[in-house]
């Protein structure tokens, strides 16, 4: 039996019931302070623990929500790092533009570190971004530049980036933070975000799952838990259409997820398993979540806790897995929350999809 949209399929004996919404389970936090005074509502954000029943046994499947971060995102802490490895090295100048292209996250967190240090940014970004990232870019004092791919066979991607390399060519005073291969962005995550969710969690996970797109915040996760808690596997989860993991490319609309290119950090495989989740699959675990808990999340950590609960549903002994979930709802109730939107873009949802879950409990 299919699930609807909304509600976690339930086993047949026990009939299908609407499940109530709960108030979300009291959150625990990392008791350590952020690394710098200038970033301190950065890091320290909350984890949840959330109860999935996946047959007849209730796992526990921890969310790590970086929607708390000062701009809403995991990206916040990129962001934080890539400036401070160019400042420590020279590269900054106080009255430098940093230029990045970015599909919204990471725009807002290097727009609000630019506004607490003094530099200019401007911001490369496509059609597919929302108005609520750039109206929080321009909010907070960047520079839109919107490219168009000259064809429909060019990804919007390779346009940003082009334009990136023009830009850098043609003013010296343009500095590209280059997240798609400063290992800055790796090693913030290496030294903070794996740290604190050892810390905050207490013991090694069973697993931990990360959404992909350029690969730092995977790559820097791996790295510490490599060396901290070697036993817990790391799944790098990625969304079809897709080609950081090395899939076929094809049609994608979730924002937050997935790439047109793969990535530089991911070449020496920092993962244990690979999992790519529809994007029907991942909206519908969003909307999920959110009825039955409050708590609203994006579309890749929809796509995050899909691939937990398939992995709980294949590994029978594993019981505690953490997903990180990169940003929250805010951002997306114009697309991934908004059926107008869904039907426009064919993710076929409200014909019922199958979650590899059978309930959720987060009390």
């Amino acid at each position: 039996m299919s699930t609807t949209l909304y509600r976690p399929k339930r086993a047949s004996s026990e009939g299908l019931v609407p499940l109530a919404r709960r108030p979300a389970a009291q959150p625990r936090r990392a008791r350590f302070v952020p690394w710098s005074a200038g970033s301190a509502r950065i890091g320290c954000t909350p984890l949840v623990k959330l109860r999935l029943r996946i047959g007849h046994r209730w796992c526990d499947i921890w969310l790590k929500l970086e929607q708390f971060n000062r701009g809403g995102s995991i990206k916040d802490r990129t962001a934080y790092g890539l400036i401070e490895d160019l400042e420590e090295r020279g590269h900054l100048h106080a009255a430098d533009t940093i230029v990045e292209s970015t599909s919204g996250n990471l725009g807002i967190g290097l727009a609000l570190a630019c506004q607490e240090r003094g530099y200019r940014l401007l911001a490369v970004v496509d059609p597919m971004v929302s108005e609520y990232s750039l109206d929080k870019m321009r909010e907070l004092g960047a520079t839109i530049e919107m490219v168009r791919p000259a064809d429909a066979s060019q990804p919007p991607l390779a346009r940003r980036l082009a334009r990136v390399q023009d830009l850098r060519e043609h003013d010296p005073r343009v500095v590209w933070t280059n997240q798609y291969g400063n290992l800055a962005n790796p090693r913030i995550h290496r030294d903070h975000t794996g740290a604190e969710i050892l810390r905050q969690l207490g013991h090694s996970p069973d697993a931990v799952f990360v959404a992909v797109s350029t690969g730092g915040t995977l790559k820097g996760i791996s790295q510490y838990f490599r060396a901290a808690a070697p036993l817990c596997r790391i799944a790098a989860v990625d969304v079809e259409g897709s080609v950081v993991l090395g899939g076929s490319q094809g049609k994608r609309s979730i924002p937050g997820i997935g790439s047109s290119r793969q990535s530089d950090f991911l070449r020496d495989r920092p993962y244990d398993l690979a999992s790519y989740i529809s994007e029907a699959e991942a909206v519908a675990a969003c909307h999920a979540l959110r009825l039955c808990t409050n708590i609203g999340v994006g579309g890749s950590s929809g796509a995050v806790i899909a691939a937990a609960a398939h992995f709980l549903r294949l590994h029978p002994a594993a019981d505690s897995v953490v997903c990180v979930c990169p940003d929250g709802s805010d951002r997306y109730e114009d697309s991934i929350y908004d059926l107008g939107w869904l039907r426009s873009k064919q993710i076929n949802v409200e014909e019922g999809v199958t979650l590899p879950f059978d309930d959720i409990d987060c009390n």
